[in-house]
C-alpha cells in the first residue's frame, strides 16, 4: 500500500526531472552572476575576475564586501527555508503547511529581538536560542491542533496564524519603541542590505548541518505521508520520525530567521512549484527545493534591488506580495480538503 501511495506521486519520468534540476541550477547561476552586477556600481565580467583573483580593484572590492555576502545569504537562506516547509508539510500532512504560516518565523524572530535588545552580550547565540524560540513556538502551535486524538491540518494553520500574529505585534512593538538598534530593525523588516561575511558565516554553519540532515529524511517523509496506522504497520516509529525531521525543519527556519528576519510563502510557493515539475518523492524534493528555493529568494531580493532604484524593497515584501494570492489560490483550489 505504501508503495502503491508513492508511486502515485513520483509519476514524473526521471529525465523530466532532471531537465528541471539542470535548468533550475543553471537560471540560479545566471542570477547570480545577474545579482552581482547590478546596481549603480558596475563591471565588466573581466573586471570582475581580476579584482577577485589578479589584482586588487576598488569597485570590484566594493561590490566583493557588500553584495557578496547580500547574495550569498539569499541563496543560503530561500534553500533552508524551502526545505523547511518541505519537511513541515510532512510533518503535518498539510500543504499549507509552512514556517511562516505557522509562526516559527515570528516566534524566532521574536526570540532574536529579544537577544539583541536586552542580552547583546549573547549575540553570537542568537540562532542558537532562535531556535529553541521556533521550537518552543512550533511545540505550542503543534499541542493546541491535536484534536481528537490526532492533528487537524486547519486547525494547525488557523492556530498557527493567530501565534503568528501574536509574535509579529509584539515584534513589531518593539521596533516602534525608542532606541531600538539597526540589528532589531533589521530583523523585524527582514532586511539583508547590510549583511556581512561574519553574518554569512553564521547562516553557513547552521543551515548547512540542517540541509545535510535533510537528505537522510527523505525515505522518513514519504512514510509520513501515510497515515499513521500504516506507516506503524511498515515498522516506521511515526512519533521519533516526526520529531527528528521536525526539530531540522525548525531548527533551518529559526536559524534563517535570526539572520534575515522573518520571510514568509517562501517555504509554500517552492514546495509546490518543485512538487510540479519533480513529483513527490522526497528523494527529488527535497535537493531540487534547495537550489529552487535560493534561486526564489535571491530573485526576491533582486527586484527588490532593481524595481524603485535607488530605494529598495525587502525580499519579504516581495515574497508576502507574491505568496498572498498564492495563498488564496491554494486554499480556494482546496476546497475544504485540507480540513478535513
Amino acid at each position: 500500500m505504501a508503495k502503491t501511495r508513492v508511486e502515485q506521486n513520483t509519476t514524473i519520468s526521471p529525465v523530466r526531472k532532471t531537465i528541471a534540476f539542470v535548468v533550475t541550477l543553471v537560471a540560479l547561476i545566471a542570477l547570480f552572476f545577474f545579482a552581482v552586477n547590478t546596481g549603480t556600481l558596475q563591471v565588466s565580467p573581466a573586471e570582475l575576475w581580476n579584482g577577485l583573483f589578479v589584482e586588487y580593484n576598488d569597485n570590484v572590492a566594493t561590490i566583493y564586501d557588500l553584495r557578496f555576502p547580500r547574495i550569498f545569504i539569499a541563496m543560503i537562506g530561500g534553500a533552508a527555508l524551502a526545505v523547511s516547509g518541505v519537511l513541515l508539510q510532512a510533518v503535518v500532512r498539510n500543504p499549507l503547511a509552512e514556517p511562516g504560516i505557522i509562526g516559527i518565523n515570528s516566534g524566532a524572530a521574536f526570540t532574536a529581538i529579544i537577544i539583541t535588545t536586552f542580552f547583546p552580550q549573547l549575540f553570537y547565540f542568537t540562532p542558537l536560542i532562535s531556535f529553541i524560540g521556533g521550537l518552543i513556538t512550533f511545540g505550542i502551535v503543534y499541542s493546541l491542533s491535536w484534536y481528537k486524538g490526532s492533528i487537524s491540518p486547519m486547525r494547525i494553520i488557523l492556530i498557527g496564524i493567530a501565534v503568528s500574529m501574536m509574535f509579529s505585534g509584539l515584534s513589531a512593538a518593539f521596533g516602534s519603541s525608542g532606541g531600538v538598534t539597526s540589528s532589531v530593525t533589521s530583523i523585524i523588516d527582514a532586511n539583508i542590505t547590510m549583511k556581512t561575511w561574519s553574518d554569512l558565516q553564521t547562516l553557513a554553519v547552521y543551515a548547512a548541518i540542517g540541509l545535510v540532515l535533510s537528505l537522510f529524511t527523505f525515505r522518513m517523509c514519504d512514510l509520513l505521508a501515510l497515515e499513521d496506522k500504516t506507516a506503524r504497520s511498515l515498522g516506521v516509529d511515526v512519533g521519533r520520525s516526526r520529531l527528528f525531521a521536525s526539530f531540522i525543519a525548525v531548527c533551518l527556519a529559526s536559524v534563517t530567521t535570526s539572520i534575515l528576519g522573518p520571510i514568509s510563502f517562501l517555504g509554500l510557493i517552492v514546495p509546490h512549484i518543485a512538487r510540479l515539475l519533480v513529483g513527490s518523492s522526497h528523494r527529488w524534493l527535497i535537493p531540487y527545493s534547495m537550489v529552487l528555493g535560493a534561486f526564489c529568494l535571491l530573485l526576491a531580493d533582486t527586484i527588490g534591488r532593481c524595481i524603485m532604484p535607488p530605494y529598495e524593497i525587502s525580499a519579504a515584501v516581495i515574497m508576502s506580495i507574491i505568496g498572498g494570492p498564492v495563498f488564496i489560490l491554494l486554499l480556494v483550489r482546496a476546497k475544504g480538503n485540507y480540513g478535513e
